[in-house]
């Protein structure tokens, strides 16, 4: 919906807190990124680091070590409420936007990933191929032990994944997304996305949030009408370690994790959970087919009245149109009820079934 991008001119964005240790690493992987042009653009965003991050990045620059990547070290203090990722990845991802537009590049890609993560020499020509039939690629999320993982650990995190996909074969049973179809994950982080600069300039950018900015930024994307593809050739190494930079990330996750191997249970939503919502966002996507006045007699069904259909405004597609009105209805619903991860998974694995037996 954005127009086709630019695919051989992309900036790929950063932003970095006290990462002198690992900050070279992904600058290294990305050094030896296969398939795309070269020099690659890289924006580091380095806020508020006391640990000698810029002088790593600028000492591998001096060393040549980095020469196929072209990049643009800013340093940033920020303070007050500023003073999180949001802000951060937003200077970052707006830096990067502005480099393109100087060099008269109207439709080139924005990426950003996190400066502790490793990535595969594939990850920027696989989003860039997966953009060709979507407008926002999510990549994968795969947790780097460095080889030292607990196996109870590393069961654990099989059965989470195990979990988010059978939610995914619900929606493939009930509601498959004809933009995302399977295989596919369902990771879309600031770990690893990509959009058209373009797109992001129509949304208004990231959203400065201390957490989750990512996932807004995606949820604006998606309520202009943008197609997001969880793409699994499109994959990221994510630190496993227990402290962060933000709470609410992935480190935060991971002591979460840690804490179920001494006893905290791990709850999730209920199956049935999901299975409502697929199906209320399956009806919103019918009804947005509908002729206007079938449309506000089939939303009025599901909640929405003729008022809620006015603040969703013009919408360009069923993907905008589900969005912004699932928003109100999710607004006005009861909190997701929960259990342990083991029942959870096999109330998922029965309903697949029933379903099935049902078709």
């Amino acid at each position: 919906m954005s127009g086709r991008p630019d695919l051989a001119r992309g900036v790929v964005c950063i932003p970095a807190r006290n990462e002198a240790e690992r900050l070279p690493l992904l600058l290294a992987s990305l050094a030896g990124q296969t398939g795309v042009p070269t020099p690659v653009r890289i924006v580091v965003l380095a806020n508020n680091c006391t640990d000698g991050t810029v002088a790593a990045v600028r000492a591998g620059q001096e060393s040549g070590a980095w020469a196929a990547l072209e990049i643009r070290l800013i340093e940033a203090t920020l303070s007050g409420v500023e003073a999180h990722v949001g802000t951060a990845r937003r200077m970052a991802l707006e830096a990067g936007a502005d480099w393109l537009a100087v060099d008269g590049v109207p439709d080139g890609v924005l990426l950003t990933t996190d400066a502790d993560a490793r990535l595969p020499a594939d990850w920027i020509a696989a989003n860039l191929r997966a953009l060709e039939l979507a407008d926002v690629v999510g990549g994968r999320l795969v947790i780097d032990d460095d080889g030292d993982a607990d196996p109870r650990l590393a069961d654990l995190h099989a059965r989470i994944e195990r979990y988010w996909a059978g939610v995914r074969r619900l929606e493939d049973l009930l509601d498959p997304p004809p933009y995302d179809p399977a295989p596919r994950h369902g990771d879309h982080t600031g770990a690893s996305l990509a959009v058209p600069v373009s797109l992001y300039r129509a949304v208004g950018g990231l959203p400065p949030l201390p957490c989750g900015e990512d996932n807004a930024l995606v949820g604006l994307l998606r309520a202009h009408g943008a197609r997001l593809r969880h793409c699994p050739d499109v994959r990221v190494m994510v630190s496993a370690r227990h402290q962060g930079r933000v709470s609410g990330g992935m480190a935060t996750e991971m002591a979460r994790r840690a804490r179920v191997l001494e006893g905290e249970a791990y709850l999730l939503p209920e199956a049935g959970h999901w299975q409502a919502l697929i199906l209320r966002r399956a009806a919103l996507r019918r009804a947005f087919h509908l002729q206007p006045s079938d449309r506000v007699t089939a939303c009025a069904r599901l909640g929405l009245g003729t008022e809620d259909l006015a603040v969703l405004g013009p919408c360009p597609n069923d993907i905008a149109f589900v969005e912004r009105a699932d928003r109100i209805l999710e607004s006005r619903s009861l909190p997701a009820r929960e259990c342990p991860l083991d029942r959870a998974l096999a109330d998922l694995d029965a309903l697949a079934l029933s379903l099935k037996d049902a078709a």
